[in-house]
């Protein structure tokens, strides 16, 4: 065990450690000045989505409203309560900065992982869709690249379905635990009962269950963040002031710095929107929409919503308080934002944070499993192992709640998700042209006066797309 935990922490060190982080920022700037900065361009359009007047929605279908949910769901997690706190305690309030930048540049990520995922989806027997970077790889890239493919597939059951699954079951047995006093043994059995509840019903379930929870989740917690900003109204511009100054090295919040802030910032930002690392692209694949790019302002949107908004609501509850110190340690991660907010609304609020927690971690095991069931498809047409990989996960869920604090199977969750990203950004640079091309098309489609661009697949006959995805493409007229 200790000769694979190191072989961990050099993939680690070797991806997270130096590699990464540069790679997605240099891209995702690349993404962005190379398409004309789109996912502003395209910003009015991102609301659409949540009132359904930009898609036709064909009730049998997963719509373009529910894969933003569940994306929604699997981004937002414990990085937004916990990830951003901990970047505040290490990197100062300039971090928070850094976040928003870093956001800001992914939503153009996110847009083109998305869009490709599109592109190539599948059309399964019963009429799902499934797409993803795997299938993207090897209908865009070629069978050559299939050994790309599968590394792709390995790593995210081994990151999100395994690893992060047992660290959502610990994190909301933990938080009940503190909180209620709840055993964790309790905890673990309803996790994985409603857990199997689910993921039995597929993503069409999923699909549902996010509908309803990520709603309820967001609006709880922004909600609560937003009378705790009115409440400290008046502190609220000198808080801004010191984030910018931060950012900037104008005035040191903690030891580094600028630098400090900036890798933080960067860091949490990148882990907690996961834009570019092509976890949520396999969501996106699954919605029935009239062109490839729809779903990717869609998705571009899921991070606005993960960091701009969510995270924001936790770095301004944190910011404004008094529990937290510049430089100060002892106090970081989930506890600094549960004593933020209970230091501006009293000691019930725990109990409040407590349920948000459960629903955040709760979507988060839909949206993992659903991760590695589609990886799961994409090696094996066996209807066993995806039975298997049902019990799998609700058994990781259940001993991920029932241990006391981290195990081993955390350490590989990171260094797994770093491979699979390396290989996802590798094929978003190869395939970046096709995704300049579609948003080329929607653009023109636009500028034509079409309300809502359609993707014609006759159009991009070198495209290996599959027609039977776009019954809304104009038909061919019969000779």
């Amino acid at each position: 065990m200790g000769f694979l935990d190191s072989i961990f922490n050099v993939i680690n060190d070797l991806t997270w450690g130096w590699a990464l982080v540069p790679f997605l920022v240099v891209l995702g700037c690349f993404f962005t000045i190379s398409s004309g900065f789109v996912q502003f361009r395209f910003f009015t359009r991102m609301f659409k989505v949540l009132t359904g007047t930009d898609e036709d929605n064909d009730p049998t279908k997963i719509s373009a409203r529910e894969a933003l949910f569940v994306s929604v769901g699997g981004r937002v997690g414990g990085g937004n309560i916990a990830g951003v706190a901990v970047a505040i305690t290490a990197g100062g309030p300039g971090a928070v900065f850094w976040m928003w930048a870093i956001a800001l540049v992914g939503m153009c990520s996110a847009l083109v992982e998305a869009t490709l995922a599109q592109v190539f989806k599948r059309t399964e027997e019963n009429g799902d869709y499934r797409g993803g970077p795997a299938r993207a790889i090897i209908h865009g890239l070629g069978m050559n690249y299939r050994w790309l493919a599968v590394i792709y597939a390995v790593c995210l059951i081994a990151s999100f379905s395994i690893g992060f699954n047992a660290f959502q079951g610990n994190t909301v047995a933990g938080a009940a635990l503190d909180s209620m006093n709840i055993p964790r043994l309790a905890t673990g059995a309803v996790l994985a009962v409603l857990t199997a509840v689910i993921v039995w019903g597929g993503i069409h379930r999923i699909a549902k269950a996010a509908d309803i929870i990520i709603p309820v989740m967001a609006f709880m917690y922004i909600g609560m963040a937003l009378v705790i900003i009115v409440i400290n109204i008046g502190s609220l511009p000198g808080v801004i002031t010191d984030i910018v100054a931060n950012a900037f090295g104008f005035r040191e919040a903690v030891a580094g710095g600028m630098g400090a802030a900036i890798a933080n910032g960067l860091r949490r930002g990148l882990f907690s929107n996961e834009a570019g690392l092509g976890s949520a692209p396999n969501v996106a694949a699954t919605a029935y929409v009239k062109h490839p790019v729809s779903q990717g302002i869609t998705q571009s949107f899921s991070v606005f919503i993960d960091t701009i908004i969510i995270c924001s609501c936790t770095a301004f509850v944190i910011l404004l308080g008094d529990v937290y110190q510049p430089g100060a340690e002892g106090i970081d991660g989930v506890a600094l934002t549960q004593q933020s907010m209970v230091g501006h609304v009293g000691g019930w609020v725990q109990y409040y944070l407590t349920v948000a927690i459960l629903l955040f971690s709760f979507s988060s095991i839909m949206y993992n499993y659903y991760l590695g069931e589609n990886a799961l498809t994409f090696m094996t047409d066996s209807k066993m192992a995806i039975q298997v990989l049902r019990v799998a996960i609700v058994c990781i869920v259940f001993l991920g709640a029932v241990a006391p604090g981290a195990t081993f199977v955390f350490n590989f969750s990171d260094p797994m998700m770093g491979i699979l990203a390396v290989v996802n950004l590798l094929a978003l640079a190869m395939l970046f042209p096709v995704a300049v091309r579609l948003i080329n098309d929607f653009r023109g489609q636009l500028k034509a006066g079409v309300k809502m661009p359609v993707f014609d697949p006759a159009k991009f006959p070198d495209i290996d797309s599959d027609p039977t995805a776009w019954p809304d493409a104009p038909k061919a007229p019969a000779e």
